[in-house]
């Protein structure tokens, strides 16, 4: 418990679309690389995952802070459902050679901060994945192929079995208090499952956060052919509550819960309208994003070259938290806590105070508390509270690991939504 105390590729602009983003770190590069997503062309709100051998596409996005672009080069490592290496050879799991140029990039255009932007296509004509699962991309200089300077994950679905589910908040822990309860049955449509009670895995994954993920090891039980899975402690999950929201998509105007914008120096600067903690407040419902943000500069036929980065000032009213660390997080923190997006405590003003560089756009983003100590784990409920109301939504992973078999298949991809 935690108590309180270019030579540009591009022969026109490209238009803005909606497009499902996963946020990703650069650790070895610090400041020069920013904004990097991973994106499900045409869907905002899918995940992060392709069908295998169908016509979908996602595209991997990121700036370099530059007044020039750098030869940059990329390679993609299949992985299992814990992102680590299968261990299988390339020419296994993809067909091309595995290491490829970054050809698609251009030069900001009319910003303050002057960046480059690159742009990725997965499959394309020099890599196709050959097989389901998880995949890492790892980024790289072509004269320095050791060291890695971002990485974008995504994940490849056969899509053999369908998933069904719903999510109450009549649960095992009681009515209406402070969890969601998900409910499954999965149905295999394109694959025969020998064992399911051994050979199945299911992850699932609160709004996009890794640090939410449940695994489930076995059926509650089976019914013909259908997986069903229910009242396990593992479908239980903290309510929480529906994301803030902000938006600097202009300069010019104050927007979506922006106090004031005013430039400085050399960019321009938002200072959001004061926050204040919701645990002990009633729920209120707001159409969020569930965390996602999307880049967007009002005025641009181009956001990915047109939108800036504006200096984002968070405050947080609140009592400090003993023990315990507290952090902006969303998709554009990739749900990690870190020095860029820890906040301090200013004793004068009794509130949190962050300032972080975020281009131009919509953000959702939450408050969390990590303990100093033991397992450090994340809780938003401590700032945010757990109301059983909220509007969330849970992405439902299925693997497969047949007798003999070299690697985790990742046979169905679902998100679910409570309604």
């Amino acid at each position: 418990m935690i108590n309180y105390h270019s030579v540009t590729f591009r022969a026109c602009a490209l238009s803005i679309a909606l497009l499902s983003a996963w946020i990703l770190s650069f650790p070895a590069s610090g400041e020069r690389f920013r904004t990097m997503k991973v994106m499900k062309d045409g869907d905002f709100m899918a995940a992060p995952t392709i069908r295998l051998d169908s016509d979908e596409r996602l595209i991997v996005n990121f700036d370099e802070w530059s007044e020039d672009y750098s030869d940059l080069q990329y390679r993609l490592i299949h992985c299992g459902p814990d992102w680590k290496p299968s261990g299988l050879l390339e020419s296994e799991y993809l067909n091309g050679f595995n290491i490829a140029d970054i050809e698609d990039w251009a030069f900001s255009s009319n910003t303050f901060v002057h960046f480059v932007n690159y742009r990725i296509e997965i499959p394309n004509e020099d890599m196709q994945p050959l097989l389901s699962g998880n995949y890492i991309l790892q980024i790289f200089e072509r004269d320095d192929p050791d060291e890695t300077l971002g990485e974008a994950r995504f994940s490849v679905s056969e899509h053999s079995v369908d998933i069904f589910g719903g999510v109450s908040t009549q649960t095992d822990r009681g009515l209406n208090t402070d969890w969601q309860q998900l409910e499954l049955d999965v149905k295999p449509t394109n694959v025969n499952i020998d064992d399911p009670y051994s050979m199945i895995r299911v992850d699932i994954t609160q709004n996009n956060a890794p640090y939410t993920t449940s695994t489930l090891r076995t059926p509650s039980r089976v019914e013909g052919k259908d997986l069903i899975y229910s009242h396990q402690p593992e479908l239980i999950f903290k309510a929480g509550n529906e994301f803030r929201r902000f938006e600097t998509i202009r300069t010019n105007y104050n927007d979506m819960h922006v106090d004031s914008m005013r430039f400085l120096s050399r960019n321009y600067h938002a200072w959001l309208t004061p926050d204040t903690e919701r645990a002990s407040k009633q729920y209120s419902y707001d159409q969020t994003q569930q965390g996602r943000f999307l880049i967007r500069e009002y005025n641009s036929t181009d956001s990915d070259l047109g939108a800036d980065y504006v200096t984002v000032h968070f405050f947080l009213e609140s009592p400090e938290a003993i023990d315990a660390d507290v952090h902006v997080e969303g998709e554009f923190t990739e749900f990690k806590h870190n020095d860029s997006n820890r906040m301090h405590y200013d004793y004068n003003q009794g509130a949190y105070m962050l300032e972080m560089p975020l281009k131009q756009g919509s953000y959702n983003y939450r408050y969390v508390a990590v303990p100093r100590r033991g397992n450090r784990q994340a809780d938003p409920s401590l700032i945010e509270g757990n109301k059983h109301e909220t509007r969330n939504e849970y992405r439902v992973q299925v693997w497969y690991r047949p007798i003999g078999g070299r690697y985790d298949r990742l046979i169905g991809d679902q998100i679910i939504r409570t309604r």
